[in-house]
């Protein structure tokens, strides 16, 4: 069944609330670089997240923690010089946040100023109430992120679903309900039983974007790498492969060595 969508010359948080008023559902994708940016904003998604996923993606690292304000600072930059529809959002790293109030608004201010950035992310519900009020208090729109919290990863031990018991399923919906009320316009709920989730979805006002989380949100989002295809070894149940990148690219490159070993490439017509 076809979705008839409001056409959004530029999406705001605004937007997004609007969306899902009217059961439209919220498309999301990770950049990092100008070019990738600029693809992802021209096919129409709604918001681009600037995720501190970098770390991972871009630079190697086995977790999100050690990427800097500086490095999130950079690649933002480089994603808002390439568009003009997308709400463009992004992760404050590891240890910009999480223990001073003052801190976190000095780095989202830092992350605004600097990038041309729309909003920011925090991981976190009551923990980081204070860092999160102050952000908003100074005018920057915040999303939240709830349930697997990369930023946590060795508090967790594992990667594994989340908020499976009924505790932490509870202090979940409880942090939703706060980070609603505290303002921000959205969450991400990553890797929570979707039951739990589409309850989440419908005990809040503010739209809910999913990341194994199931259908029941408003919203999905993924690491463009990975939907790509360019980053194989990753298999986690909620990742959909649209292309498989990794073997085109490979490909390419195998052809482009042998065209360059034989003196095929460039022929005549590739030269001046």
């Amino acid at each position: 069944m076809s979705v008839v969508k409001k056409e959004y010359k530029r999406v705001t948080v605004k937007s997004l609330v609007e969306m899902k008023k009217d059961n439209e559902k919220i498309s999301m994708l990770t950049a990092y670089d100008f070019t990738m940016a600029k693809i992802v904003d021209g096919a129409g998604i709604d918001v681009i997240l600037v995720g501190d996923s970098a770390s991972n993606v871009m630079a190697g690292h086995e977790t999100t923690l050690p990427i800097t304000l500086d490095q999130m600072i950079y690649h933002a930059s480089s994603v808002i010089r390439a568009v003009q529809r997308a709400l463009v959002v992004i992760d404050l790293p590891f240890g910009s946040y999480q223990s001073d109030p003052k801190e976190a608004l000095r780095s989202a201010i830092r992350i605004m100023k600097e990038s041309g950035a729309h909003a920011v992310k925090l991981e976190g519900g009551k923990e980081i109430k204070e860092s999160v009020k102050r952000i908003l208090h100074a005018g920057i729109p915040v999303m939240g992120h709830l349930g697997l919290t990369p930023q946590s990863i060795y508090k967790f031990g594992t990667y594994t679903v989340r908020a499976k018991e009924e505790e932490e399923a509870e202090k979940l919906k409880e942090d939703a309900k706060f980070l609603e009320k505290a303002g921000c316009f959205a969450i991400v709920l990553e890797k929570i039983p979707a039951k739990l989730a589409t309850e989440v979805a419908e005990s809040v006002s503010i739209p809910i974007i999913g990341i194994g989380a199931g259908n029941g949100v408003d919203g999905q989002v993924l690491v463009t790498h990975d939907m790509l295809g360019m980053t194989h070894e990753f298999h986690p149940r909620f990742l959909r492969r649209y292309l498989n990148l990794y073997e085109e690219m490979n490909n390419a490159f195998e052809q482009y060595s042998e065209d360059v070993k034989s003196g095929e490439f460039p022929n005549d017509e590739e030269q001046y």
